[in-house]
This record gives C-alpha cells, sequence and structure tokens, in this order.
C-alpha cells in the first residue's frame, strides 16, 4: 500500500511563499492600481471592464493545514497565469479568510469562482447566498470547476507523478492496452447529497478513463444515497475482476481527511489532490472569463440551472 505523495509542483519543489513572491504579488497589485491613472495624472473612468473584477477563489476549507498551503500555492499559479489580475481567497467553512470576510474588504466587481469539483449545495447554495449579503458589491458566481478536460489532464499528472505509466509522446488512449490490462483506475471523490454532483462524478471518471484507455470507477470517501459506491467496495469490486494495478486517483482539490482517508485504501498507488497544477489554474481562468463575459440574460439563466 503505498501512500499519497506530499503534494509538489511539476518542479518537484513545494509551494512556499517567499520575499519574491510577496514582492511579486505587491507589483501587481502596484500595476493594477496604476492602471486607473491616466497620463495627465487624473484618474481614468471606471468601467466593466476597467479594471477587471476581482477573481475569488473560494475554497472548501479543512483542518488539514496542508489544505491552505495548497489553495493559497494554487492563487499563486494563477496569477502567473494572468498578471496583474487580483486575486483574493474565501474559505466557505474551518479557514480564514472565510468568504464573507474575503467580500467584506472589496470594492466594485468580483467573479466568484468555486473551487469545487461538481453541483451540489455549496456552489447552488451557500457561495450565492453569501454574495447576496453584500448587494453593492457587483458579483457573478461561476460554474463550478468539473467535470472538464483540464481536471482529467491533470488527474492523470498526478497519477503519472505517483508511479503510473506514461504513454509515450503522441501514443493514443488505446496504445499499450495489454500491458495495462490488469490497471484500473478508483477516482475518490468526497460524496453528496445531490444527484447531479454524483452525475459530474461520474462524467470525470468518463474523461479520465479515455484519456487513460482503462475502467475508472468513481467511489466516494462518505458514501451518501446518491453517492453510494464508497472507496474500499470499488476497490473489492476492480479486485474480483482480475484488476491487480488499480490506483487511487484524488478528486479533491487540496488535501483534507477524506483525501487522506481514501489514499490510504489503496492497494497499489494513491495520487496526490490536484493542487496548484497549470492546467487547474487555466481552468480556474476559463471559469471566470465564462462568468465574467457571459451576457447578464444568460448569465441569470446558467446560474438558475446550476
Amino acid at each position: 500500500m503505498t501512500p499519497s505523495n506530499p503534494l509538489r509542483d511539476e518542479s518537484g519543489s513545494t509551494h512556499l511563499d517567499s520575499t519574491a513572491q510577496i514582492m511579486d504579488r505587491i507589483s501587481s497589485q502596484l500595476g493594477t492600481q496604476l492602471s486607473l491613472v491616466s497620463p495627465d495624472g487624473t484618474r481614468r473612468r471606471a468601467s466593466r471592464r476597467d479594471p477587471r473584477p476581482t477573481l475569488v477563489l473560494v475554497a472548501h476549507g479543512s483542518r488539514d493545514p496542508r489544505a491552505l498551503t495548497t489553495v493559497t500555492a494554487l492563487a499563486e499559479r494563477v496569477r502567473e497565469q494572468r498578471p496583474g489580475l487580483a486575486v483574493r481567497l474565501g474559505h466557505i467553512e474551518l479557514n480564514e479568510p472565510l468568504l464573507s470576510e474575503a467580500l467584506h474588504e472589496l470594492t466594485g466587481h468580483a467573479v466568484l469562482v468555486p473551487l469545487l469539483l461538481g453541483r451540489g449545495q455549496h456552489v447552488k447554495r451557500d457561495i450565492p447566498a453569501a454574495a447576496a449579503r453584500f448587494p453593492d458589491l457587483g458579483t457573478r458566481v461561476a460554474a463550478p470547476l468539473g467535470p472538464h478536460p483540464l481536471l482529467a489532464e491533470t488527474l492523470h499528472a498526478r497519477l503519472v507523478q505517483t508511479g503510473w505509466p506514461e504513454r509515450p509522446a503522441g501514443a493514443g488512449a488505446g496504445s499499450g492496452a495489454g500491458a495495462l490490462r490488469g490497471h484500473a483506475v478508483v477516482l475518490a471523490a468526497a460524496g453528496s447529497r445531490d444527484p447531479e454532483s454524483a452525475a459530474d462524478t461520474e462524467t470525470a471518471a468518463g474523461l479520465l478513463a479515455d484519456r487513460l484507455g482503462v475502467p475508472v470507477v468513481p467511489a466516494y470517501a462518505a458514501p451518501t444515497p446518491a453517492c453510494p459506491r464508497g472507496v474500499p467496495e470499488a476497490l473489492t469490486a476492480l479486485a474480483a475482476e482480475g484488476r491487480t494495478r488499480t490506483a487511487v486517483a484524488s478528486y479533491f482539490t487540496a488535501p483534507g481527511r477524506f483525501a487522506t482517508q481514501s489514499a490510504g485504501a489503496a492497494p497499489w498507488i494513491a495520487a496526490a489532490p490536484l493542487g496548484p497544477h497549470a492546467a487547474l489554474a487555466r481552468l480556474v481562468l476559463l471559469r471566470y472569463d465564462q462568468a465574467r463575459n457571459a451576457p447578464a440574460a444568460v448569465f441569470r439563466r446558467t446560474l438558475s440551472s446550476v
């Protein structure tokens, strides 16, 4: 049984705040403020797109101290990919700043991007309710991160980092099928009482299966009637089918109790959570752009269907 690897970026180094990172952040914020000043020294007239809405990353929160380190590193990766964009962090519970605290400090417009992987009560009810408590702050709530092919890309990368066989460059999903005949993956997620959340996880498992060319079975650290299959149950079923190399893919944004519990059940390898991967940062910015650029009428219809 192989425990989950410590969360590291593609270079293999852990994400820690440094003096250089802090100075980069200050420079980025200063650049945003200077962009509001005309060459003659007067303040430019503000518009819907100038300045750009603040991106608020909405994390769940966890008692595991690695979770805050991880989402902070993801916020830094987002800043690197979109220089000058104001990026803030807020938590639904357990960690500071709480989302309400983060919104209280803002002025202007903001787009809230949930660091959540499917539709559920936090996305449908809790985050919009928090935004509604600040009627003077123009906010939009983006769609959850999943399901999306960029998540499958990140999951694949984390599996390879942990020891999953990497196909040669240019090889298709069916390449090396014989060598992978005994392989499978359990996609370990938190679980939800919302059937739409379970449907999103099923879709994510299908995207990862298409990418890997092996069975991927969604399972849950905290089973519910909507998400009844537990991680140990899924592992037992795959072993009964003759799958002797079953990995656990961690369908969690950051480390926490459920991710650790799921990794501990792995009979072979267990990948780290998604974390501050470059593809995940691209997906965050995609959700930000989609919510920011949607016409108001379309945005309202989209939000009402979430």
